[in-house]
This record gives structure tokens, C-alpha cells and sequence, in this order.
């Protein structure tokens, strides 16, 4: 079992109130070990530290290009321990090996991603009158706030404090109770680092409990948080109580969108990469799947017989499909595929998995429901299981009408041999990413992420993610 702590302003420490909570491993839901259950004094005291750290003179005597130098560092360390952060992402997550694998190459890019923009991240000097000269500067916004979510620790830790840190505010992150073994890793990294104590910093504890008080600390000046959509809507509000932006990264409901002039063997290795990775438990997940009419009877065949062909497991055994996460999120996705049953027809899949020697971890096949209305709920919501739902149609027209009728807007897939088809529309679709002929372009880690309605707003990943960390300041000078 692993004990671990929080790390505020340099040191490991346990929570005021000297509580603990535990943690689990998906494949057989076995305790991992146990985290302080963080509270208010423990957030108050992670942000006050942040804080002095912002205002002293040691971290704004740090140099942009130094900071890039520690963000590179620990991108070092993340690579030199690759194999180990994977097996704490499987153990702690549930996803196959690969999967985790890939997972900390991403985390190790954006380190270096955004190591690399430390000292590129410029104003612009704007021509007014003869006799004046205008410009503006970007400077750091303060204390941010990060939020993490249970499904992709590891990533969506690097993605946001690397950003944050790269342009030189003060972080405290929120590491995901259920899930905490990476992103304490992360601050272990760091620690080994010449970082000023106190720029980076993590609570550990309940959302509605360190979570809410970080998302309503008077002294934060930013929040990052990726999540549910009534989690969301809970952060944006306690964050107008202090006038404060937000970026979030919310629920998604995406579409495949299969023309009959695809490429076959890319499409289908396209769809089920979407459906399955994390056993589906993805804000991104190709959720939806959109088949031109004709061609629609063949592909769902051939589709069937590749998900039954999956093999289901513990992650690091390396099979196709791990664990859900827990009780509770099995229990949602049952509850879906249950509806979906009677509103319609399971093509494939639907059932529990039960594995010897992890017969408490919860497993299920890859499913796929056809013959619902578009306006089912099991259509409409998000289910964060390996749950795919099928309609058809016959224009571009319907296909755009399908794809953008959801309340999300994340992701959608398009795949089509036709460039003009494809271009027509992506013009049209309401989503924040549009691939076509590939889905998530191998982490994407240079291209802007986020989503429209009910998926969020603001971007996260690339170079527009700098935006979120700071606040454009205008100079006008007279010189004669």
C-alpha cells in the first residue's frame, strides 16, 4: 500500500485534520494505499503558499528561458522513469499498459512543449500616431487553480501546470482522489528540481470538499478543470463570485461520420480506437457513430465482428478493453445499456465480463445500440463506458443535422475519401476538434482542445493554451 501526501510549499505533508482516504485498483477494486483527506485548511494553506511565492522576488527574478529549464527537466525525469509512471497509471486508472504508455509520452511532450515556449510567448507593438508608441505585454495571471479528473491523471496534470508554469503564475493542483498515484509523481519531479518552493503544490482530499474550497478561494486568479458537466456549471459559479475566468474542458457526446467511400480498414481501427480506449471512459470517446445509408449494414457487420474479437481484461495484462473505474461508474453504464435494450437493439455487446481471479472489478463488453430515436437519452448523454450508439443517414445534410445534435460540441470524425466533402463539413460542424480521416492525431499536444455548448470553453494543449495563464496588458508612451 501507498501512503501518500500532500506537497505544499516544498514538503510532503498530511492534512490538518490527520484523516485519510483510500484508494483503488479498477481490475480487482483492492485498496492501492490511502491520501490525507484534504479540507479547507489544508486548500487555504496550499494557496496562501502559492501566493507569497507569486509576490516574492525569487520566482519574478526567474527568467522565461529558466523556467523552460525546469519544465524540460522534469520532462527528463518523466522519460526516465516511463515504464514505472505507466504501470502507476494502469494500477491506478485500470486502462491496458499501451494506452498508459502513450499517456506518459504525451505528459513528457507537454513538458517540453511548453519548456518551449517559456521565452516565445511575446506582445505586439501597435502603430497609433507620429510621436507615440504603443504596445502590449503578456503577464502571468497570478495563482491557478487545477482541477483533475480520474480518467487521464497523468495527462491532463502535465497539459495545464506545464502552461501555467511556463508563463509564470503559481499553481495548486487538485489531484483526483481516485486516482492520485501520477500526478504525485509529477510534484515529486519537480521537487527534484530547483523550482521555488511553493510554485507548484498539491491537495489531495473529496471534490465537494477541497475541490469546492480551491474552485471558491478568494486568492485564486484562474481555474483549469476538466470534468462533468454539473461539476462545471458549480466551478463557474463559484468563480463569478470572485470574477474570475475558468477553462473548461466538459462532456462530450462525439461522432464518428462513415461515408461509404472510406477507407475500410482505417475507419473501423478509427472507430474502435475511440469507443475503447479507456474502456471508453473519455470525454473525447467517438461515442456516436453516423453511417451512410447504403453502406451501413456491411460496416456494422464488420465492426461487430472486431469488437467481439477485443480481448477484456486487467490492464496489465495488455488487453484490448480494462476495467471501469469503479462501482458507481459501472452501475451508470449499466443502467444506459440497460435502457438502451428496451428503446432498442444491442448489435453487440452489453454484459458484465467476469475474469478470474478479479471477479470484484468491473468489466463489460463493448457494446453497440442501434434502432434508438435520436432524442433517447442513452443518444443524447454522455455514458463514459464503452457504449456505442448507430443511426444512418442519407445527405451531407443529415449527417451535419446528426452530428451537431447534441448539447456538445468536443470532437467529431470524419472519414471520406472525398476532400471536398470532407472540407463542406467541417465548415458546418459544431465541434472545437474536426478530424478527418484520423481521430486525436497522436495526442494532439500542439493543437488547441475544448469544445462548444455544453463541452466547455476556452482551449486547452498548444500554443492558445498560454492565453488562459495570462493578462494582456496595453502600454501607450508619448516621447514627444
Amino acid at each position: 500500500m501507498d501512503k501518500l501526501y500532500m506537497y505544499i510549499n516544498g514538503e510532503w505533508q498530511e492534512s490538518a485534520s490527520g484523516e485519510r482516504m483510500e484508494y483503488f485498483n479498477p481490475a480487482d477494486q483492492m485498496t492501492l494505499g490511502t491520501i490525507p483527506r484534504g479540507n479547507k485548511v489544508d486548500v487555504d494553506h496550499a494557496v496562501s503558499a502559492a501566493k507569497t511565492t507569486f509576490e516574492g522576488s525569487v520566482w519574478k527574478e526567474f527568467k522565461p528561458h529558466e523556467r523552460g529549464s525546469i519544465l524540460f527537466e522534469v520532462a527528463r525525469r518523466i522519460r526516465e522513469n516511463k515504464n514505472e509512471l505507466a504501470r502507476l497509471e494502469t494500477i491506478d486508472v485500470g486502462k491496458p499498459l499501451a494506452q498508459s504508455i502513450a499517456d506518459v509520452e504525451a505528459a513528457a511532450r507537454y513538458f517540453e512543449f511548453y519548456g518551449g515556449a517559456a521565452d516565445k510567448l511575446m506582445g505586439e507593438t501597435i502603430p497609433i500616431e507620429d510621436g507615440m508608441i504603443d504596445f502590449t505585454v503578456r503577464e502571468p495571471i497570478g495563482i491557478t487553480a487545477h482541477i483533475i479528473p480520474w480518467n487521464y491523471p497523468i495527462q491532463i496534470t502535465s497539459r495545464s501546470t506545464a502552461a501555467a508554469i511556463a508563463t509564470g503564475n503559481t499553481v495548486v493542483v487538485k489531484a483526483a482522489e481516485q486516482t492520485p498515484l501520477t500526478t504525485m509523481k509529477i510534484a515529486e519531479y519537480f521537487h527534484d528540481t530547483d523550482l521555488p518552493e511553493g510554485v507548484f503544490n498539491v491537495v489531495t482530499g473529496l471534490g465537494n470538499e477541497a475541490g469546492a474550497r480551491l474552485s471558491n478561494h478568494p486568492d485564486v486568479n484562474h481555474i483549469t478543470f476538466t470534468g462533468s458537466v454539473p461539476t462545471g456549471i458549480k466551478i463557474m459559479k463559484a468563480a463569478a463570485d470572485h470574477v474570475i475566468p475558468v477553462t473548461l474542458e466538459l462532456g462530450g457526446k462525439s461522432p464518428n461520420i462513415v461515408f461509404a467511400d472510406c477507407d475500410e480498414e482505417e475507419t473501423l481501427n478509427g472507430v474502435i480506437r475511440s469507443i475503447i480506449q479507456n474502456a471508453g471512459q473519455t470525454c473525447s470517446a467517438g461515442s456516436r457513430l453516423l453511417i451512410e445509408g447504403a453502406y451501413k449494414d456491411e460496416f456494422l457487420l464488420l465492426l461487430k465482428d472486431r469488437l467481439e474479437a477485443l480481448t477484456i481484461g486487467p490492464g496489465e495484462e495488455e488487453h484490448n478493453i480494462g476495467p471501469i473505474l469503479s462501482k458507481e461508474q459501472y452501475e451508470k453504464v449499466i443502467s444506459y445499456v440497460h435502457q438502451g435494450r428496451k428503446e432498442g437493439e444491442i448489435v453487440t455487446g452489453g454484459n458484465r465480463v467476469h475474469i478470474e481471479g478479479y471477479e470484484e472489478g468491473f468489466y463489460i463488453q463493448p457494446t453497440v445500440i442501434d434502432k434508438l430515436t435520436h432524442d433517447s437519452e442513452v443518444a443524447q448523454e454522455e455514458i463514459f463506458g464503452p457504449v456505442l450508439t448507430v443511426f444512418s443517414f442519407d445527405t451531407e445534410k443529415e449527417a451535419v443535422q446528426l452530428a451537431n445534435g447534441t448539447n456538445y460540441g468536443l470532437v467529431t470524425g470524419i472519414w471520406t475519401s472525398h476532400l471536398g466533402k470532407a472540407h463542406r463539413l467541417a465548415d458546418q460542424i459544431r465541434a472545437g476538434q474536426v478530424f478527418v480521416n484520423n481521430y486525436g492525431a497522436g495526442g494532439g499536444i500542439q493543437m488547441p482542445f475544448g469544445g462548444y455548448k455544453r463541452s466547455g470553453f476556452g482551449r486547452e494543449k498548444g500554443f492558445e493554451a498560454l492565453k488562459n495563464y495570462t493578462q494582456l496588458k496595453n502600454v501607450a508612451i508619448k516621447y514627444r
